[in-house]
């Protein structure tokens, strides 16, 4: 069996740990609260910005509906791109507990050698994996655009784009963790290859795409990751 599915099969099973399930809590909590911000700040920083350029009904009748249907269709839109940012980035934040879960049951003498990140690392990993994810996404905007025309182009693209961050996220998170002990794979070296990590990341870039799934995910994600590094290291 592929090792992504191995790992993938292995993190399914372990959802109903007590300890994963109280990190899928605290990061549902604060996922589902940044995402209402983002959605009321999107909102009301459109409508203003479109108020601002004149779209209203003293210049055009009917202009205050179109500004509120455009208003909402480029929330929605934000929103769908801002939601895998969201969702990394808290995981990253909280991360390290279920990746720490995952170790103590199943791989223990790795857990005990582990070295654990501070909460100002944690935080600064955090906002570095979401700025990163931010760019990115707005740099393929563009080129999406272009695709419209293709139909399934722009979903296409932003499935790789964050395929190739997600994937190297989970990765980074886990094996920073570890890599002191693992002389052999340093310096810059990775017991995961490029392609599994874009494999890694890829599915978990599709179940972020799924209602109600995409809760899930970033769990699923840290703790398929650690099964993944520790089965390359180990082998």
């Amino acid at each position: 069996m592929p090792p992504v599915l191995t790992s993938l099969l292995l993190a399914l099973r372990q959802l109903g740990d007590g300890r994963v399930l109280r990190v899928l809590g605290k990061s549902l909590g604060v996922s589902l609260l940044l995402f209402a911000l983002l959605a009321v700040t999107l909102w009301w920083g459109l409508d203003a910005l479109l108020a601002w350029a004149g779209l209203d009904e003293q210049v055009l009748a009917g202009g205050g509906a179109l500004r509120g249907l455009a208003s909402l269709a480029l929330t929605l839109l934000g929103l769908w791109l801002g939601w895998r940012i969201i969702a990394m980035a808290v995981i990253g934040f909280f991360a390290e507990d279920v990746v720490r879960a995952v170790e103590q049951r199943h791989y223990p003498q790795a857990a005990s050698a582990a070295r654990d990140l501070s909460f100002v690392q944690g935080l600064r990993a955090s906002l570095v994996a979401a700025g990163r994810a931010l760019l990115f996404n707005l740099l393929a905007l563009p080129l999406a655009l272009l695709l419209m025309a293709t139909g399934i182009g722009p979903a296409l693209l932003f499935w790789l784009v964050n395929a190739l961050l997600v994937g190297r996220e989970l990765a980074d998170m886990v094996w920073q963790r570890h890599a002191h002990a693992h002389p052999r794979f340093q310096p810059g070296l990775h017991p995961v290859g490029q392609g599994e990590r874009l494999v890694l990341g890829g599915a978990i870039t599709l179940l972020l795409a799924l209602p109600f799934v995409a809760l899930l995910a970033p769990v699923l994600g840290a703790a398929a990751a650690a099964h993944l590094v520790h089965r390359k290291s180990l082998s």
